[in-house]
């Protein structure tokens, strides 16, 4: 059996263990293998029941605790890290513990990567190896084992930014051989998928790289997993994007589709990100925004590019952990999914001790993505498509994102797309209202072709069908709404 491919049929998908498959998350902050306290044995459990089909691991990341998520998996304590490398000394890193000897793989750290990885196997869940990582700023470049403060190795000062570049060849050299040897340690699993570097970016300043050197770097490093799998048994998905602009702020996404030798596109979703000449603004980060229609627009525009599109990491209102934030997060989820996209939210309730998140978020968010999941997973996926002509007429507030299969199974989600008031950062204002998530009524009016079809509605929010009624096709197929709040799914299929 094939590890897990884009599926042969629609490439907008994948094929994993010879089924259709869409990748759905709401993961934890992607250091279950880094993090020596987190549970991740509970972790996955937990994720299997919610039929979530993916996670996210970083390989050679640590991030600087912060008022945000200060218990993320990503931030643990410095006894609590776990890096691919030993501490033998002599001397002391940054944070005081013994310096790291790159040239000694840590048994510790691979040990926990086996059996992450083994058990996901075992769940079916997809695992998304994520090899590097943008260093953000000095202080977080100053953790990673990769500095030259911090490990026995001998490299000279090198600035945060030039570290996704081949600016210092012995960094690449070091950088490249990291590669290898992770790939080769993971290449006998089917459920993996790799990642070249998180959130890779450029033109920071005058002095660094700019998004030519830095596209560069990646697509190095793309060659370096490409080489080293010609000689083993698997040959893996390599899933990226290409970097961004700081200044000014861009996020250029043709490249990625048409240029670069990536199988699988990541995006973040963000402000200015651009494809064939136009800007979507798809939220600023940590906003608690909602902006679905864009959001929608980027995924029906991108959908005729062959290579699968994934909505990664979307931290929209991940630090929200509240009903408000889990609820933009489920319409962003159903509207990603049905425009033939993937899905990936960092579940910040998640960290160590936590494993499984708390009451609340058990009861919504990541309840709410096990109906996603459930009901995405129980469509024809080979053959549906985006269907943005299906619905002609819909109720006020609301955004129709409709996809299926045509002339016998239908989907339509309607969620309200009204800002709440404490959004900030928003070009469009028009939307912000005290009363989104008031109730809303109506009809839906859709152009189905001639015959007979049973129509029920979906709860999001409880995954409960309603029982089904008749109804007749033709070009103003009429659907009489119960009263709903925040969104609802309708489902038609033909007699």
């Amino acid at each position: 059996m094939p590890p897990i491919r884009i599926h042969p049929q629609n490439s907008k998908i994948f094929e994993f263990r010879g089924q259709p498959l869409v990748l759905l998350t709401a993961t934890e902050h992607y250091g279950a293998v880094m993090n020596r306290p987190f549970n991740f044995e509970r972790y996955l459990a937990d994720a299997a029941d919610k039929k979530i089909t993916m996670t996210r691991t970083f390989m050679l990341f640590r991030e600087q605790q912060s008022s945000i998520n200060p218990y993320s998996t990503c931030k643990p304590e410095t006894q609590d890290y776990v890096a691919p490398f030993l501490r033998t000394g002599p001397g002391r890193a940054s944070d005081m513990e013994l310096k790291y000897d790159l040239d000694q793989p840590n048994p510790e750290f691979f040990e926990r990567l086996h059996r992450f990885l083994s058990l996901a196997s075992d769940y079916g869940i997809i695992v998304e190896v994520v090899l590097l990582s943008n260093a953000y700023v000095e202080g977080v470049w100053s953790l990673n084992p990769l500095h030259p403060a911090n490990n026995i190795n001998g490299f000279p000062q090198i600035l945060w930014y030039d570290t996704m570049s081949m600016r210092h060849g012995a960094l690449f050299e070091r950088q490249a051989a990291h590669v290898r040897k992770i790939v080769e340690e993971t290449n006998k699993y089917d459920n993996i998928i790799y990642e070249i570097c998180n959130e890779p970016g450029g033109q920071f300043n005058a002095e660094a790289p700019t998004c030519a050197e830095v596209d560069a770097w990646l697509n190095a490093l793309i060659k370096v997993v490409r080489d080293t799998e010609k000689n083993l048994p698997t040959q893996h998905l390599v899933v990226g994007q290409q970097a961004f602009t700081y200044n000014p702020w861009q996020q250029q996404m043709h490249e990625t589709f048409t240029e670069m030798p990536y199988d699988v596109v990541n995006v973040h979703p963000l402000p200015n990100t651009t494809y064939g000449g136009k800007s979507y603004e798809m939220g600023a980060f940590m906003s608690k925004q909602l902006v679905l229609r864009a959001l929608r627009d980027f995924g029906l525009a991108t959908y005729a590019e062959p290579k699968p599109l994934n909505q990664d990491e979307d931290n929209i209102a991940s630090q929200y952990k509240d009903y408000d934030g889990w609820t933009i997060h489920r319409k962003r989820a159903w509207v990603t999914l049905l425009t033939g996209g993937h899905y990936d939210y960092i579940d910040f309730s998640l960290h160590p001790h936590l494993e499984t998140g708390t009451p609340a978020s058990q009861s919504n968010i990541r309840s709410w993505m096990k109906y996603l999941s459930q009901y995405v997973h129980s469509l024809d996926l080979v053959h549906a498509r985006p269907l943005p002509d299906f619905v002609t007429q819909y109720p006020e507030f609301t955004l129709p994102v409709a996809f299926g299969v045509a002339g016998s199974d239908y989907t339509i989600y309607l969620p309200d797309e009204r800002e709440l008031v404490a959004a900030r950062d928003l070009k469009d204002t028009s939307l912000v209202s005290s009363d989104a998530g008031s109730p809303i009524d109506g009809i839906v009016v859709v152009n189905l072709p001639d015959g007979e079809y049973h129509a029920s509605c979906y709860n999001p929010q409880t995954g409960m069908y309603s029982p089904s009624i008749l109804l007749a096709g033709g070009p103003n197929a009429t659907i009489h709404l119960p009263e709903f709040q925040h969104d609802l799914t309708i489902r038609i299929r033909k007699l």
